[in-house]
């Protein structure tokens, strides 16, 4: 079966906030800034959505036996990690999953480490529990974007942090962290008495053909047991409307406190977006072939733009749909304090690296037809370089 990634969608004018955001001052801003493709949800998903809907009746659910299978056999034919159906914790949202896990772990007034620059929800959610950010800077060299080890070590001895934040694969640098880099954090783990959380919502958004996603409770059962692995289908198959993710946990405490750190606040999944994450996770690997093709072929034009323009730097993506680069020296150049809104004011609707800890740095979403991605990268060399 073929997939048209370049049927144009119309999605001005919709309920999209992607688009709506600049529909009101400048509707002829190009948005590329929140992580949503302008890409129709694969065939299957929608078919068993109809399906869904065509049944009528829309009370209160419950996960099916085929819904915990789906995720089940998903993460051991992706993964090679069989799991136990019960340490699966159903969320309405990868996002609710992070705030989860900084209440239920240590106490009010104890720090939680992530690493910058991150996906701003990392950020936010310590504070809206009551919790002290930490964090640490990852550094470049010439290949990408890398862990500062013996940074790390140290804040994480200072701050006393209970909870580690990782995003994995990487939003916003798109690295896909190594087995030596994961092993590396185990051991950090284990030094420090950490439970991690990692965010692995973009493990099906690997474009590089040289990596592959290592699921971090993988590594050994002990990290397991210290492990909040949250996933959900909704980037990878263009479903974040349908408010659908999951957290797996094995360890029976931590999965006991996580559940008690819900209760009265997080919502039950809704109905159709448990049926989306069905289809996503079990019939849908042609459409994702075909999408993982386009995406790296949408990469690959963002990076030759970039590359071709002074004062603009950004390392290969290697995976999601996200391009990290860095304006700083540009800005400096040419006396622009915000990269962001300078972009914008050419048409440009980027996401801003202040709200991810690095100023300078813009966010580039390339999930979108191809020739609208043609138009965008035309202004972005317009506004750098006329």
């Amino acid at each position: 079966m073929s997939f048209d990634f370049d049927a144009p969608i119309e999605r001005a004018g919709s309920d999209s906030t992607k688009w709506a955001k600049y529909a009101g001052r400048d509707p002829e801003v190009i948005p590329l800034w929140v992580a949503d493709m302008d890409f129709a949800a694969p065939p299957a998903v929608i078919e068993a959505l109809r399906r869904r809907v065509d049944h009528g009746v829309f009370g209160y659910n419950q996960p099916t036996a085929s819904q915990v299978d789906a995720v089940a056999g998903y993460l051991e034919r992706h993964f090679a990690w069989r799991i136990d159906p019960a340490w699966i914790v159903w969320l309405p949202g990868l996002v609710s999953g992070l705030n989860v896990a900084c209440h239920a772990v240590g106490n009010p007034g104890d720090a939680v480490f992530t690493a910058t620059p991150i996906y701003p929800p990392f950020l936010s959610a310590p504070e809206y529990s009551g919790r002290r950010v930490a964090t640490a800077p990852l550094v470049r060299d010439s290949t990408g974007w890398l862990w500062d080890f013996p940074t790390v070590d140290a804040v994480l001895r200072t701050s006393q942090a209970k909870l580690f934040l990782l995003c994995h694969p990487h939003n916003p640098t798109g690295r896909v962290w190594n087995e030596d880099e994961l092993w590396q954090l185990a051991l950090l783990a284990e030094k420090h008495d950490l439970v991690m959380c990692s965010d692995e919502i973009h493990n099906g958004l690997i474009l590089s053909p040289y990596h592959r996603h290592r699921l971090l409770a993988t590594l050994s059962p002990e990290l397991a047991a210290r492990t909040i692995t949250l996933m959900a289908p909704s980037k990878t198959f263009n479903i974040p409307g349908l408010g659908c993710a999951f957290a797996v946990i094995p360890d029976s405490r931590l999965r006991q406190n996580f559940r008690r750190a819900m209760q009265g606040i997080v919502p039950h999944v809704n109905a159709l977006g448990m049926v989306a994450t069905e289809a996503a996770l079990s019939r849908c690997d042609d459409w994702h072939a075909a999408l993982i093709d386009y995406l790296r072929g949408n990469s690959r034009a963002v990076e030759r733009a970039v590359a071709d323009l002074p004062g603009l730097d950004m390392r290969p993506v290697e995976a999601t749909y996200l391009a990290w680069i860095d304006a700083r020296e540009f800005a400096a150049d040419k006396g622009i304090a915000n990269p962001a809104l300078y972009f914008e004011q050419h048409g440009l609707g980027l996401s801003d690296g202040a709200d991810f800890g690095t100023p300078g740095f813009v966010r580039l979403n390339f999930g979108t037809r191809r020739a609208l991605l043609d138009e965008a990268l035309a202004r972005l060399s317009r506004a750098v370089t006329g």
